[in-house]
């Protein structure tokens, strides 16, 4: 696997993108969004979907250039249509609305719908965190095809429907969590595939139910993934039931799957203003005290200690920006191939 710098792998991304018809700000937000989900060790969220997006642009299931329509509007909330838009550019245009109306109403929330996959949940909640407030985030894939069976079942009924939450503290590495309500993400199975790699137990169940190892049982082979919790997954299933009704029925765009395919990111966006609660200083210092206090705990045997959430990913970030982000040999050559059919592979030292 060749190993390449974050602004090397930003270079190619955004420079595909332009060449597949997105605007250079298009393409600059969601080659960030992919390399940013390559720094905190999320490779399935990351380079790895460019190809994936630019053959949904080929399908006109996301619309460069798409305008952002506010359909309902109040001084707390808003109801935004994508348009088929790039997820990742709507998104963060919806989080950045909710986070004005917070810093001037104390809550806010949005829905969003109608647009395509805005990649690693974590980076909408982060923005409100950054501004001082709590951000939360939960999205879900409208009525695009399921991977994640219910508790008890056996085929795909829901998707991997994450949540994220994000608090302002005054600790180096931001205190964020960010979760799919399934066993794991999609997108790490599609990874170990690409890797060549088994996975572990407990992730995925094949067409009769059975747990299996190898990941072609779901992407090719009518599995389905498991809920989060293993013999207690109802909890993650019942998770992944409310994730839906906030994204999927709030937003309108129903449940099921319609034959179109097509991926249609729902997303339910909430800030509250941690001024109207308490003084933000005061508030901040103490959940950086929480977060040592929780470090401060005797390891486990057999464990290298306890890390508050966010910090792995930020400790992650900090390594690949040193020494580079390991690319798997099928997301390369499959960079490779595109930018080649559009000429540019030269520039892009892909040749």
């Amino acid at each position: 696997m060749p190993s390449v710098r974050a602004e090397e792998l930003q270079r190619i991304g955004e420079a595909l993108l332009r060449a597949a018809g997105a605007s250079a700000e298009e393409a600059a937000t969601v080659a960030k969004g992919c390399v940013n989900a390559n720094l905190a060790g999320h490779d399935s969220h990351g380079i790895i979907l460019v190809p994936t997006y630019i053959d949904r642009i080929r399908k006109q299931h996301i619309v460069p250039g798409a305008s952002f329509t506010v359909v309902r509007e109040t001084a707390t909330t808003t109801v935004i249509d994508g348009n088929w838009g790039f997820g990742f550019v709507v998104n963060e245009r919806a989080m950045r609305m909710t986070i004005d109306k917070a810093r001037a109403n104390q809550v806010a929330a949005a829905t969003v719908f109608r647009q395509s996959h805005v990649g690693r949940l974590a980076a909408y909640p982060l923005l409100a965190a950054a501004a001082g407030m709590i951000g939360l985030a939960t999205a879900d894939s409208g009525r695009s095809p399921k991977a994640v069976a219910p508790f008890g079942g056996r085929e795909a009924r829901l998707g991997t429907n994450p949540i994220a939450v994000a608090v302002p503290s005054d600790l180096e590495a931001p205190l964020y969590l960010d979760m799919a309500t399934s066993a794991v993400a999609h997108g790490k199975v599609s990874l170990a595939a690409s890797r060549g790699q088994a996975i572990p137990e407990g992730w995925v169940i094949d067409r009769d139910g059975r747990q299996t190892t190898d990941p072609s049982a779901l992407l090719r082979n009518g599995g389905a993934l498991l809920p989060l919790g293993g013999s207690e997954g109802y909890k993650g299933s019942g998770l992944a039931v409310i994730v839906e009704v906030l994204c999927g029925l709030l937003t309108g765009l129903g449940f099921g799957v319609e034959p179109s395919g097509r991926h249609n990111d729902g997303c339910f966006l909430a800030v509250f203003n941690v001024e109207a609660f308490r003084p933000l200083a005061e508030f901040k210092k103490e959940v950086a005290a929480f977060a040592r206090y929780l470090k401060a705990t005797p390891p486990a045997r057999g464990s290298t200690g306890v890390f508050y959430p966010g910090e792995l990913e930020f400790l992650r970030e900090q390594e690949r920006r040193r020494d580079g982000i390991a690319v798997e040999d099928a997301t390369w050559n499959k960079l490779r191939d595109l930018a080649q059919g559009y000429g540019i592979a030269a520039s892009l030292n892909l040749a």
